[in-house]
């Protein structure tokens, strides 16, 4: 992804997992201002609490900074993360190993991930070494889950973040696109109202499909 004009306004590091989780719910998150608690961001709040007070501590040998400021000039991205380990390297030098604080448990889609993707390649950017790899520590089984950054991931986070600039750019809140499972556990579900708003849309996309069939 080529650099993107400095006059662009920093995209914030959670918008990426908003993106990927519904560009919906980004567009109303960061255009449009609009947030509201449910019972999951208030749980991720009390997990988030102790790595909100920052400081750097050092263990057998790792340094463990919290609440790290991070950013990419590249990918003009820009946040904190709630805790980065630089381990120590043969050779000397340390290599980071962003650590991502989440509540419940692993999850079918890929928005945790990217997320803690974007901010390895911000300290890519920063330090100038590799990140090959990153944990997410899930509250629900109190565990880490490793997530090695491989192509795959990498390209999905950089499509992620292009995504989302043009998104930003546009300033315009993209329709519903319904999902079950995701739209429940949504904290705006109320203020999306998804299904309120994507039938007229659908309405009117099978009204002009049936006149363009019906033409000559």
């Amino acid at each position: 992804m080529p650099p993107l004009p400095a006059d662009e306004e920093p995209i914030p590091l959670s918008a990426v997992q908003h993106a990927v989780y519904c560009l919906r719910q980004a567009a109303l998150i960061h255009l449009e201002r609009l947030w509201d608690e449910n019972r999951f961001t208030a749980e991720g709040d009390v997990l988030h609490a102790v790595a909100d007070k920052g400081g750097s501590r050092r263990g057998r040998g790792v340094r463990r900074v919290l609440s790290l400021p991070l950013g990419s000039v590249r990918l003009n991205l820009t946040g904190i993360a709630d805790l980065v380990e630089f381990q120590p390297v043969s050779g000397g030098g340390e290599r980071a190993f962003p650590v991502e604080y989440k509540r419940g448990k692993p999850k079918l889609h890929r928005a945790d991930e990217v997320q803690l993707c974007a901010q390895a390649l911000c300290l890519e950017e920063m330090t100038e070494q590799p990140v090959p790899e990153g944990a997410l520590f899930y509250a629900q089984t109190r565990r880490r889950v490793i997530v090695p950054f491989d192509a795959d991931l990498r390209a999905l986070t950089e499509a992620t973040v292009a995504d989302l600039a043009r998104l930003l750019g546009t300033r315009i809140t993209p329709p519903p696109t319904p999902h079950r499972s995701r739209c429940r556990a949504c904290s705006l579900l109320d203020l999306c109202r998804p299904d309120t708003v994507s039938r007229p849309v659908r309405c009117w996309r099978d009204q002009t499909l049936a006149r363009l069939l019906e033409a000559p």
